[in-house]
C-alpha cells in the first residue's frame, strides 16, 4: 500500500481572534470560529473541516469504487453532521458523526447500492477516526516574516 501523506499549516491572520490561513498542499483557505464563540465567522471552524474531510473522503471513495466496477452512478452527495452527545449509559459525551448519503443512478440495482454504502464505511478518513491515531507535538521555529 502506498503511504498516504498530507501536510497542513495554520498561521494566524489577525483578521479575527481565531482566524487562520490554512495551507493545505497547493490550496489556501481561511479557517475561523463562529461569531457566537468569539471568532469572525470568516471561514469554516475546525469541526466543520473535520466533518468536511469525512464527507469528501466518503464521496471520493464511493466514486472510485463506482468507476472500478463500471457502475452507472450519476452523482453522489454525502452530508456529515458532527456533534457531541451523551449516549445512553455513557458517563461522558462522545463524538458522533452522522453521514447521510444520496446516490443517483437510475440503473443501479439494490445490491449495487448496498455495495456502494458498504464501501462508504471504508474511506481512509473514517478508518482514521475509528482507529487510534498517534499525535506527536514538536516545537519548531517560527517562519520568517517577510520584510517590507
Amino acid at each position: 500500500m502506498a503511504a498516504i501523506r498530507a501536510h497542513a499549516t495554520a498561521a494566524e491572520t489577525g483578521e479575527s481572534a481565531y482566524a487562520v490561513r490554512l495551507t493545505l498542499g497547493a490550496h489556501e483557505i481561511t479557517g475561523d470560529e463562529a461569531v457566537e464563540v468569539g471568532g469572525g465567522g470568516l471561514g469554516p471552524a475546525p469541526f466543520e473541516m473535520l466533518a468536511g474531510a469525512l464527507a469528501e473522503c466518503t464521496a471520493m471513495t464511493m466514486r472510485w469504487y463506482a468507476r472500478q466496477q463500471n457502475l452507472a452512478v450519476e452523482s453522489i452527495v454525502v452530508s456529515v453532521d458532527y456533534s457531541k452527545k451523551l449516549l445512553a449509559g455513557a458517563s461522558a459525551p462522545v463524538d458522533v458523526f452522522e453521514k447521510t448519503i444520496a446516490i443517483r443512478g437510475v440503473d443501479l440495482t439494490d445490491e449495487q447500492r448496498t455495495r456502494l454504502l458498504n464501501v462508504a464505511a471504508k474511506c481512509p478518513v473514517q478508518r482514521t477516526l475509528e482507529g487510534t491515531p498517534t499525535i506527536t507535538t514538536l516545537v519548531g521555529p517560527l517562519p520568517e516574516q517577510p520584510t517590507a
